[in-house]
C-alpha cells in the first residue's frame, strides 16, 4: 500500500499529454492510482496513457477542448463508470498569453486564454464536486503560476486568469473543508515545457512583452516538470491531509524576492 494512500484513487489529470501534467499523470500511476489522461492532443495523451501501461499502471485518456461542456461531461462519465468515482482533480491545462499589455489585448486573446485557463477548470471542478461530496472525500489540486501574485511575470490575460485561478483554489477550500474537500493550488516559476509554444505573435518590442522581460531577473532556476509533479502529488496525497486552500509556490524562492 503506498504511503500517499492514493493507491486504488482514481485521479483526472487535465493538460497530462505532456509537460507537468505527463509528469504528475506518470506520479500518480506510480503511486499506485488510475489515472484519465484528459488533454487536447489526442496522439499525446495516448502515449501518456502507453507510458503508463509500460509501467505496470492503469490509465486512459479523453481527448477534447475542456471549454466544450460535452467533454467534460464525458470526461467526468468515463472516470466514474471506469474507475467508480473521482478521488482526485488536478486542473492542469492552460495556455500562456503573448505578454500583452492590457491596451493591446484583443478580444480573441483575452476570451481564449480565460477559457482556457479559468472557465475550464471552475467547470470541470463543479461536475466533480457531485461526486466528492457524495464520497464525502476528495482532492482538488489546481495549476495557478507566480502571475498568481504578481503583475510582472506574463501579460494581462494571463495574469487575471492565474490571478483568477488562486481565487477559485481558496473559495473552494473554504466552501467544501466541512465536506471533506481539500483544495490547493502549486504556484509554478519557470518551468521547461511547452506551454510557451501557445505565445502567438509575440512582439518582443511591444509594450507587454518590453516591461515584463525587464522583472524576468529574479526567475531562477528553471525547474524540471517533475518537481512541480511532485508538489502537485504530495498536495493530493495523504501526506497533506490538514493542509488546504494553500498556494504552493514551487520556483526556486521566486515569490519570495
Amino acid at each position: 500500500m503506498s504511503s500517499t494512500g492514493l493507491s486504488g484513487k482514481s485521479v483526472i489529470v487535465t493538460g497530462a499529454a505532456s509537460g507537468i501534467g505527463r509528469a504528475a499523470a506518470l506520479r500518480f500511476a506510480a503511486e499506485g492510482a488510475k489515472v484519465v489522461v484528459a488533454d487536447l492532443n489526442a496522439e499525446a495523451a495516448e502515449e501518456t496513457v502507453k507510458l503508463i501501461d509500460a509501467a505496470g499502471g492503469t490509465a486512459f485518456a479523453v481527448t477534447g477542448d475542456l471549454s466544450d461542456a460535452s467533454v467534460i461531461e464525458q470526461l467526468v462519465a468515463g472516470a466514474v463508470e471506469t474507475f467508480g468515482g473521482i478521488d482526485v482533480l488536478v486542473n492542469n491545462a492552460g495556455i500562456m498569453d503573448s505578454m500583452t499589455a492590457t491596451a493591446d489585448v484583443s478580444d480573441a486573446e483575452w476570451e481564449r486564454v480565460i477559457r482556457i485557463n479559468l472557465t475550464a477548470p471552475f467547470q470541470l471542478t463543479r461536475a466533480v464536486l457531485p461526486h466528492m461530496l457524495a464520497a464525502g472525500r476528495g482532492a482538488i489540486v489546481n495549476t495557478a503560476s507566480e502571475a498568481s501574485f504578481r503583475g510582472s511575470a506574463a501579460g494581462t490575460a494571463y495574469t487575471v486568469s492565474k490571478h483568477g485561478v488562486l481565487g477559485l483554489t481558496r473559495s473552494l477550500s473554504t466552501m467544501y473543508r466541512e465536506q471533506g474537500i481539500r483544495t490547493n493550488a502549486i504556484a509554478p516559476g519557470g518551468t521547461a515545457t511547452n506551454i510557451h509554444t501557445s505565445m502567438t505573435g509575440l512582439d518582443p518590442e511591444a509594450h507587454g512583452p518590453k516591461v515584463v522581460m525587464k522583472y524576468m531577473g529574479n526567475l531562477g532556476r528553471m525547474a524540471t516538470p517533475d518537481e512541480q509533479a511532485a508538489a502537485i502529488v504530495y498536495l493530493a496525497s495523504d501526506a497533506a491531509s490538514n493542509v488546504n486552500g494553500v498556494i504552493l509556490p514551487v520556483d526556486d524562492g521566486w515569490a519570495a524576492i
